[in-house]
């Protein structure tokens, strides 16, 4: 955790937008290593693959039709903005207050659905493996969900590349 936080304040405090494109790479494979230790490897290869994989080249192929410093910020009031991650981060605090502790064998989520997976999902799905038939089958609708997210970003990003390769060539003229 102390560094997932060294590498967010390193980010923002970084006016190289290279550096802060591959601080978030960094930020995203040491998230996809705590998710390891916490025993959520599909979630994981998701943050690495995602995060670290395509976020950064896209965030690169951006750099390469952009600038890579940072424009020098008109003076705005800092106050405003660390009082609105103040408010949120607080009632996310607030939020999480009443969550069971990790790893409690008395959680909810030990008495209900693992045990109906574990019994009934070769049968129901008729899929051997239980992380893939929650997945494809019990939680479809969000795998479906995170998918498409995933291919409007890209779609977007596509897009938003096309379009200033051909401004870019429009200007230059035919070749």
């Amino acid at each position: 955790m102390t560094l997932l936080v060294v590498t967010a304040v390193a980010a923002i405090r970084l006016r190289d937008l290279f550096a802060v494109v591959m601080l978030f790479g960094i930020y995203s494979l040491v998230s996809a290593s705590l998710f390891v230790v916490l025993d959520a490897v599909d979630v994981a290869f998701t943050e690495a693959s995602v995060g670290a994989g395509v976020a950064t080249v896209f965030m690169l192929g951006t750099l390469a039709l952009t600038t890579s410093r940072e424009k020098t910020p008109v003076a705005h009031k800092p106050l405003l903005p660390l009082l609105i991650v103040t408010i949120t981060g607080l009632a996310l605090v607030y939020g999480t207050w009443d969550i069971p502790r990790y790893g409690d064998p008395a959680n909810p989520i030990h008495h209900h659905l693992v045990q109906r997976f574990i019994e009934d999902s070769p049968r129901e799905i008729g899929i051997p493996n239980i992380v893939t038939s929650v997945l494809a089958s019990y939680r479809g609708y969000d795998t479906l969900g995170e998918t498409t997210v995933v291919f409007t970003a890209a779609i977007g990003v596509l897009v938003l590349i096309g379009g200033a390769r051909r401004r870019r060539s429009d200007r230059d003229g035919p070749q």
